[in-house]
């Protein structure tokens, strides 16, 4: 007769070593303790010790301590382990998936602008745009609001040679977005926008770490409002900077927006004579 072990424990709780493998980008494994599955998006080191986030085949997110046999391997238990500190390679595209250039010199900027509606906006194009603008030479500067931005862009004085765009939040039919853009746009301005009442709904809430983002009632202060629905602290410029460092690239943004900033760099870049 087949004799068995009376040792019943998982091969997973078990105290001998387990090998340590480097957590990688996109190795793929499956956290111990809940079964959750997913590919290496990145490691990062806080007060309570080394982290390391998986996104799952639907985009799911998840944060998991890097502890002792906390992992299992293609049906082995190992411990993962930060990469060692070597040089990086060079990206082969930039933030924006558009191809990266090693070694490219910032453009001297262009007399052409783009604007938009606050910093955090800025901040943004910045994140994922940054390096093409640098080489198209295309300078970001927000306006804190565009309820003055017809004679904003009468100051300004838009031509063939110096194009205006224009990105603004909650540009739907029929509010007062629409009709500002309206009364601007021209043959070298253009005043497009997105359908969220604010840039941070532009962010994939799966990105962020959340379901969906929250419906904020009418009459609050929205980013309050989602500070409170979240359970987050209320202080939204934190808030902010938790949700742009969860932006690593253009995948962690919506349509709607990626379009509109790729559709005003090219506005902006055709005047070159």
């Amino acid at each position: 007769m087949r004799s068995y072990s009376p040792d019943l424990t998982p091969p997973w709780k078990k105290s001998q070593p387990a090998p340590e493998v480097p957590a990688e980008p996109d190795l793929v494994v499956e956290e111990v303790g809940t079964g959750f599955c997913g590919a290496v998006i990145r490691c990062e080191k806080t007060a309570e010790g080394p982290t390391v986030t998986l996104e799952d085949r639907f985009g799911k997110h998840r944060v998991f301590p890097m502890v002792p046999r906390g992992f299992l391997l293609e049906g082995r238990v190992v411990t993962l382990v930060r990469p060692s500190a070597a040089a990086p390679a060079r990206p082969a595209r930039t933030a924006s998936g558009s191809l990266a250039v090693p070694g490219a010199r910032a453009r001297v900027a262009r007399a052409g602008r783009i604007y938009v509606e606050g910093r955090h906006d800025a901040e943004l194009v910045e994140r994922v745009w940054g390096d093409d603008l640098r080489i198209e030479g295309v300078v970001v500067e927000y306006l804190e609001g565009i309820d003055d931005l017809p004679s904003i862009v009468r100051d300004f004085g838009p031509g063939p040679d110096a194009r205006l765009g224009v990105l603004v939040d909650h540009l739907v039919p029929g509010s007062k977005e629409s009709r500002i853009a309206a009364e601007v746009t021209g043959e070298d301005a253009l005043v497009v926008g997105h359908p969220y009442i604010d840039v941070w709904e532009a962010v994939k809430p799966s990105s962020v770490g959340i379901p969906e983002w929250p419906s904020v009632p009418r009459g609050q202060d929205w980013k309050t409002g989602v500070c409170l629905a979240l359970g987050w602290p209320e202080n939204t410029g934190a808030a902010w900077q938790r949700i742009l460092s969860a932006v690593r690239s253009y995948k962690d943004l919506e349509p709607e927006l990626l379009g509109r900033v790729e559709e005003l760099i090219d506005f902006v870049t055709a005047a070159e004579v």
